[in-house]
C-alpha cells in the first residue's frame, strides 16, 4: 500500500490583496449613485462592469473617487459615450465600452499608474 504524504500549506497571506473594485467604483456625477466598476482603461476610453445594461449611444457623466493616502479622495470627472454593451458570461453582469469626450490629466495619470501596476517589470541582471 502506498503512503500518502500530506504537505502543510501556510495559512497566512504574505502579500496584501488589493480589492480593486472597491477602489475603482464609478459613479453618476450628478446623482452620486454608483453605476459600476472599472473593468479596464486606456487613454481614449474605459470598460465599465455593471449589474444593469447601459444605453448604447447615450452620453454619461461619470465620476471616479480615488482614495488618497491621507484619507481624502481625488475626484475625476469624465464624460463618455457608451459604444457597446453586452452581458458577461457571469449572469447578472454587463460590460460596456465607453469613448471619452476628453481625458483629463488626472485620468491619464490613473491610466499610466494602472498600466504600471499591472505590468511585468523584470529586474535587470547585475554583472
Amino acid at each position: 500500500m502506498a503512503s500518502t504524504a500530506i504537505i502543510a500549506m501556510p495559512t497566512d497571506r504574505r502579500i496584501e490583496r488589493h480589492q480593486l473594485p472597491y477602489f475603482l467604483q464609478v459613479f453618476n456625477r450628478h446623482t452620486d449613485k454608483p453605476i459600476g466598476y472599472l473593468g479596464n482603461v486606456c487613454e481614449e476610453g474605459l470598460m465599465l462592469i455593471s449589474q444593469l445594461p447601459l444605453l448604447v449611444k447615450a452620453e454619461f457623466e461619470l465620476q471616479l473617487k480615488l482614495p488618497l493616502s491621507d484619507g481624502t479622495r481625488q475626484l475625476i470627472d469624465l464624460t463618455g459615450r457608451c459604444l457597446w454593451c453586452h452581458e458577461e458570461t457571469s449572469p447578472g453582469y454587463y460590460d460596456s465600452g465607453f469613448r471619452l469626450r476628453e481625458a483629463s490629466p488626472e485620468y491619464l495619470q490613473l491610466v499610466a499608474a494602472l498600466q504600471h501596476y499591472f505590468s511585468f517589470h523584470p529586474l535587470e541582471a547585475s554583472a
